[in-house]
């Protein structure tokens, strides 16, 4: 999970940390966004579920400030991430679908990167990359190069590295379906546990419905394009006891039209 850097966030505590309001995104005769409204709360963990097309990377994309909605209101702490970029530094942090690890440097040096880009002092920067690599269990890993690693351990090693930097928010975008489903099981619990522990805002998009019950406070299940089909704040029982666990799932699975 690679942090992409924006840059340092103004103090707006009384503001959503993300919020889309009656946003479009249109390609030339392509909808890819149509009036989508939804909001992420400070310290809330948010689960954009989707089938393809519902317009979940094109979302992430708006919040970043790589893309300008064609109608609508997109605000970041408060701000237009795209006409405000500079007024937004240090805030968000992302995680891709593949790592992004640079194989020219070992697990801590990859965890550094951001703090270098970022021009943090040398000896701090190895200090709180040596901490982060800790914190992901890593620790007796801080040598070796991505190719002498796992699959989970490289995400761990990004996950690390996204968040030395500190950032308020973390985007995730499908950042566990390329591992197996063990693996990918653990990481989640770890990630939510580090996150509500830091509580940092998360916002994570997915097409996977198990991610979105065990990490989620709250999901937002959509359709093509982007319409709302269901809000739902997944409690205790549907994550831990099984069988309400596969009555949310099934009932998730239904709006988004799969047949399983």
């Amino acid at each position: 999970m690679q942090a992409e850097l924006m840059q340092t966030a103004p103090k707006t505590t009384d503001l959503p940390a993300i919020q889309l309001q009656h946003v479009g995104v249109t390609f030339g005769d392509v909808v890819a966004i149509q009036n989508l409204s939804f909001a992420v709360e400070r310290g809330e963990i948010v689960s954009f579920l989707g089938r393809t097309g519902a317009g979940k990377s094109t979302a992430l994309n708006l919040i970043m400030g790589n893309l300008a909605p064609t109608r609508g209101e997109v605000r970041v702490m408060g701000f237009d991430p795209k006409a405000e970029f500079q007024q937004l530094r240090r805030v968000i942090a992302v995680g891709f679908q593949t790592d992004r690890l640079m194989p020219w440097r070992t697990a801590l040096e990859n965890v550094e990167l951001g703090l270098q880009i970022l021009h943090e002092e040398k000896t701090a920067t190895r200090k709180k990359a040596t901490e982060w690599l800790a914190r992901v269990g890593l620790e007796r890993a801080a040598n070796l190069y991505p190719h002498e690693l796992s699959g989970g351990m490289r995400q761990r090693v990004s996950l690390a590295r996204a968040l030395a930097i500190d950032p308020e928010i973390l985007l995730l975008d499908e950042c566990f379906s390329q591992l197996d489903h063990v693996t990918s099981q653990v990481l989640r619990a770890d990630i939510s546990r580090l996150i509500r522990e830091l509580r940092k805002t998360c916002l994570f998009v997915t097409h996977r419905i198990d991610d979105a019950i065990e990490m989620a406070d709250r999901i937002l299940v959509f359709g093509a394009p982007a319409k709302l089909l269901l809000e739902h704040r997944p409690t205790e029982a549907d994550r831990n006891d099984p069988a309400a666990f596969k009555v949310l799932h099934d009932l998730i699975a239904e709006k988004l039209g799969i047949v399983e």
